[in-house]
C-alpha cells in the first residue's frame, strides 16, 4: 500500500493530467486551424483546382480541391479529434477513426475526409486509408474521385491503385455507366490507357463474374489484360476445379504467351486444392507450352507431398515430350529431398536421347553432395556435348573436396580433362 501511495498514485495522476491536456490541446489545435482558415477565406478562394494536362480527358472534379485540402467552413463537422488522430494516433485508433469518417462521408463533407487523409504520411503507409477513401467517394461522385486521384496522388505509389478502386466501386453499382466512361477514356495518349479496364473488371467480378470475364475477353494486349488474367484466375479457382478449368480452356491458341502464363497460374492454385483433378486436366491438354507449365506447377505441389505417386503418374503420360518434361521436372524436385530414391527411379529408364536432359539435371542437383555419384551418372549420357558439360560439373565439384580421389577416378575411367 505504501509503495502504491509513493509511486503508483503520482504516476496515475500524471497520466490522467497528460490525457486531459492532450485532448484539450488537440481540440484547440483543430479549432484554431478552423479559425485561421475561416479568416483567410476572404483573402484567397477556397476552390483551386489543377487544370488537366493536354493529354488528359479527366473532367475537373465536381467537388473541387486545392493541394492543401482546405476545409469548407459550411461543411458539417466530423468528430473533433479526427485530424489529431490522423496526424499522431496509433494504427488501430487511426483506422477506426478514418473508417468512421468514410462511413459518414457525403457530398457536404468530402473535403473534410480528404483533408484527414492528406494529413497522413504519403506513400504505401496510407494505402488502406486510400482504398477506403476511394471506395466511399466512388459512391458519391466517381468522376471527382478519379480527377482527384489523377491530379493529386503520387503516380508511383498511389494513383494506379486509387483509380482502380474508384472504378471497381463504380462498376459494382453502375456497371454500364462505368464501362462506358472507361471505354471513352482508356485510349488517351499519356493517360492510363487500358489499365482503366482492370478496375472495371475487378468491380464487376464482385457481383457478376461472367460479365467481368466477357469484358476481359475483349481487352487488347497490355497491362490491363495481364492484370485481369491474374485476378480472374484467382476468382475462378475459388469457385472450384471444374469451373476454373472451364475458364482456363477458353484462352485461344493465337495468344500463346497469355494462354500459357494464365493456365500455369490456374494450375498452381488448383494443385493446392485437388492434385488428382489437376493431373487429369494436364493429361487431357494438347502438347504445347501451356501444358508443360501446368505440369511444372502441378509437380511443384505434388512432389513434396507424395513423390512416389507423382512419379507413377509422370511415367504413364502418353505424349513423349510431356512425359520426359515431367520426368525432368520431377527429378529436379525429388533429388533435393531424396536423391537415393530418385536415383533408384531413374534406373528404371534405359539410356536414351530423351533421358539425357533428365540425367544432366540429376547430375546438377547431386554434384555438391555426391560428386562421385554424379560423375558416374554423367557417363551414362549419350549425347557427347551434354555428357561433357555434366562431367565437367561433377569433376569440378569433386576437385574442390577431394582432388586426389577425383584424379584416380578420371584415370580409371579414361577421362581426359
Amino acid at each position: 500500500m505504501n509503495i502504491f501511495l509513493k509511486f503508483g498514485l503520482p504516476w496515475a495522476i500524471s497520466m490522467s493530467a497528460a490525457f486531459y491536456f492532450g485532448l484539450k490541446l488537440g481540440s484547440e489545435k483543430v479549432e484554431n486551424r478552423e479559425k485561421t482558415i475561416s479568416s483567410n477565406e476572404s483573402i484567397s478562394p477556397v476552390i483551386k483546382t489543377q487544370k488537366p494536362n493536354k493529354h488528359s480527358n479527366f473532367k475537373d472534379p465536381k467537388i473541387p480541391f486545392n493541394k492543401e485540402g482546405i476545409k469548407n467552413s459550411s461543411s458539417p463537422k466530423l468528430p473533433p479529434n479526427l485530424i489529431r488522430i490522423m496526424e499522431g494516433g496509433g494504427i488501430i485508433e487511426r483506422l477506426g477513426a478514418f473508417l468512421d469518417a468514410v462511413r459518414a462521408m457525403d457530398r457536404s463533407n468530402v473535403r473534410d475526409v480528404v483533408s484527414a487523409f492528406e494529413a497522413l504520411p504519403r506513400g504505401y503507409g496510407r494505402h488502406l486509408e486510400m482504398k477506403l477513401l476511394m471506395r466511399s467517394w466512388s459512391a458519391i461522385d466517381p468522376e471527382s474521385a478519379l480527377a482527384y486521384a489523377n491530379e493529386t496522388l503520387d503516380p508511383k505509389s498511389e494513383r494506379r491503385f486509387a483509380v482502380s478502386e474508384v472504378l471497381a466501386g463504380w462498376a459494382n453499382r453502375s456497371p454500364d455507366e462505368a464501362i462506358s466512361w472507361a471505354s471513352e477514356n482508356s485510349d488517351l495518349e499519356g493517360g492510363y490507357g487500358t489499365s482503366l479496364m482492370f478496375g472495371i473488371i475487378k468491380g464487376l467480378a464482385e457481383n457478376n463474374l461472367d460479365r467481368a470475364n466477357e469484358v476481359f475477353k475483349n481487352l487488347p494486349e497490355g497491362n490491363a489484360r495481364w492484370q485481369a488474367s491474374t485476378f480472374l484466375a484467382q476468382q475462378y479457382a475459388d469457385l472450384g476445379v471444374e469451373k476454373a478449368i472451364s475458364w482456363a480452356n477458353q484462352f485461344p491458341d493465337d495468344d500463346s504467351r497469355m494462354r500459357s502464363t494464365t493456365l500455369a497460374q490456374i494450375a498452381a492454385k488448383l494443385a493446392r486444392q485437388d492434385i488428382e483433378a489437376t493431373a487429369k486436366w494436364a493429361e487431357s491438354m494438347k502438347n504445347d507450352k501451356a501444358a508443360l507449365l501446368v505440369i511444372d506447377n502441378l509437380l511443384t505441389q505434388w512432389v513434396p507431398k507424395d513423390p512416389v505417386e507423382a512419379s507413377k503418374w509422370v511415367t504413364k503420360i502418353p505424349e513423349i515430350e510431356k512425359k520426359f518434361h515431367g520426368i525432368k521436372q520431377l527429378t529436379s524436385r525429388w533429388s533435393l529431398t531424396d536423391p537415393i530414391a530418385t536415383a533408384e527411379w531413374l534406373n528404371s529408364f534405359p539410356p536414351s536421347p530423351q533421358m539425357d536432359p533428365v540425367v544432366n539435371e540429376f547430375v546438377s542437383r547431386i554434384s555438391t553432395r555426391d560428386p562421385e555419384g554424379a560423375a558416374g551418372w554423367a557417363l551414362s549420357i549419350l549425347d557427347p556435348e551434354i555428357k561433357e558439360k555434366a562431367l565437367n560439373k561433377a569433376m569440378n565439384a569433386w576437385n574442390r573436396v577431394d582432388p586426389e580421389a577425383a584424379n584416380v577416378w578420371k584415370k580409371a575411367n579414361q577421362i581426359d580433362q
